[in-house]
């Protein structure tokens, strides 16, 4: 009888430590992944269900199958606590502190606190956050763990509810007066909204009755971003700039390749003792001038003359007039055009400028084509000769983060041009603006946001470049919403 019990005692003991050691050796097998990094956290809204009064910055988001340990040491702007999520099944949440987004999945949750601005911690759990009942930003660092076989990153879970963001009038229409003027025999309408020279542009403002704005950067543009118009100053009476017969292009938005909306000024006067006559194309006006007939001067004006209507074509008319809070940027920037009042309608967007003053542009030229056919506009090629001189405007478009007018469907672009005289300039190059963890994006609306959040990594900006293009728009600022 002692015999069998020391022998069943050894079993057992033998069996217990076989037990342990497979036990040991399967939680060995169970593979692990190093987790070392520091990072800036800004918070946002708490999406759990019934957290509507605070805030959460989440710092190690769930994966399936997976389990975090190790430890975190932090500094907050506002006193916070500390936020550990545990999976637990949907049966079993009952009678105990949970946290969920939309009821299905459900998280057991450990409150760890008092609330403190700094502190250094262990933790095991499938997530891991802080919160406060105040707006705050985080600095934390990890050095840990993440044990199991993650199948699925399931950040959908408890990531923060997509932001919006609603600026008022996002999109406004705004009306601007067309002029007359002759391309290869043919009629064309087009606006003037800039010009290098103040006098000329105040000249134009009065006979129009809608602001020309002083851009004198324009003049800096390389001849291989410039189109010709010629002007007359004397001749047959008419509704020309200067009250002579309309201006005439040396290429329209049909010929891409030559096709500039910046237009060097060139005047044409008829000598004394010829009969002037109306003439209607480039060729003509050079052919007078070789014939002595007419004397040309270059006045090294240069303004900003997108075409509207030309022979042959047109810019696209949105088939909505309608325009709401999420009107889109492409299939078109204008909504009517009028031969009856002249008056062409284009939609104006909302935007920041350099310090975050609110502007509004619009949209009548771009390049390369994909991006100008997508927005409806004239292709223009040569603008991208712009940058030689480098006298663009930069244009920030956002590619993720919070939901909003612009261009990409989220916030506003942010332009590096304003107004003021000698600094302004109506051809924007644009960059794409990316928040790095669209979790923690927030609105930014000066250019010291977006390099303050590029320095912290939150972001990455890089150059538009479709098909290894620059992308370059003519987008004037507009001072006159009417």
């Amino acid at each position: 009888m002692n015999k069998f019990i020391v022998v069943s005692a050894i079993l057992i003991i033998s069996a217990v430590a076989v037990s342990l050691s497979v036990i040991d050796q399967l939680a060995v097998a169970v593979p692990q992944t190093k987790i070392q990094f520091t990072k800036t956290i800004t918070s946002s809204h708490d999406p759990g269900i019934g957290q509507e009064g605070f805030q959460f910055a989440l710092l190690l988001s769930a994966n399936q199958n997976s389990l975090y340990h190790g430890s975190v040491t932090y500094t907050s702007s506002e006193p916070v606590e500390i936020i550990v999520l545990h999976d637990l099944d949907k049966q079993d949440s009952n009678g105990q502190a949970t946290w969920s987004v939309d009821g299905n999945t459900i998280y057991g949750i450990s409150v760890i606190g008092p609330p403190t601005k700094a502190d250094s911690f262990d933790f095991t759990g499938a997530a891991l956050g802080f919160r406060s009942k105040v707006p705050f930003t985080v600095t934390a660092s990890v050095d840990g763990w993440i044990r199991g076989e993650p199948t699925q990153i399931v950040m959908q879970k408890i990531e923060p509810k997509s932001q919006s963001f609603t600026l008022s009038k996002p999109h406004v229409p705004v009306s601007i007066p067309m002029h007359l003027g002759f391309f290869a025999g043919g009629p064309v309408s087009y606006i003037i909204t800039d010009s290098s020279n103040k006098t000329f542009g105040d000249k134009v403002t009065g006979k129009q009755n809608w602001s020309v704005e002083f851009s004198p950067r324009l003049a800096k543009a390389p001849a291989s971003a410039q189109d010709t118009v010629y002007s007359f100053t004397n001749g047959i009476k008419g509704e020309g700039l200067y009250g002579y017969q309309n201006e005439i292009f040396s290429s329209s938005p049909s010929q891409s390749d030559l096709y500039s909306p910046l237009h060097s000024l060139i005047t044409v006067s008829w000598k004394q003792g010829q009969k002037a006559q109306i003439l209607n194309s480039a060729e003509a006006v050079l052919k007078a001038e070789k014939e002595s007939r007419v004397k040309l001067v270059k006045t090294n004006v240069v303004i900003n003359a997108p075409h509207v209507l030309w022979p042959g074509g047109q810019l696209q008319i949105r088939n909505s007039t309608d325009i709401t809070d999420e009107s889109s940027f492409d299939k078109g920037q204008v909504l009517s055009i009028s031969n009856e009042t002249r008056k062409v309608t284009f939609v104006a967007h909302r935007g920041w400028g350099l310090d975050g003053r609110t502007i509004y542009y619009i949209i009548t030229d771009a390049t390369p084509a994909g991006p100008a056919n997508l927005l409806g506009v004239s292709n223009a090629p040569k603008l991208a000769n712009v940058l030689s001189n480098s006298i663009v405007s930069e244009m920030y478009q956002f590619k993720n983060g919070v939901r909003g007018p612009g261009p990409l469907g989220y916030q506003a672009s942010i332009l590096s041009s304003t107004l003021e005289e000698g600094n302004y300039i109506p051809i924007c190059r644009v960059s794409i603006v990316e928040w790095n963890d669209p979790t923690y994006a927030g609105i930014l609306e000066t250019i010291s946001d977006i390099n303050n959040k590029k320095s912290e990594k939150m972001i990455t900006v890089q150059l538009a470049r479709p098909l290894s293009n620059d992308h370059i728009v003519n987008c004037p600022l507009i001072e006159s919403l009417s």
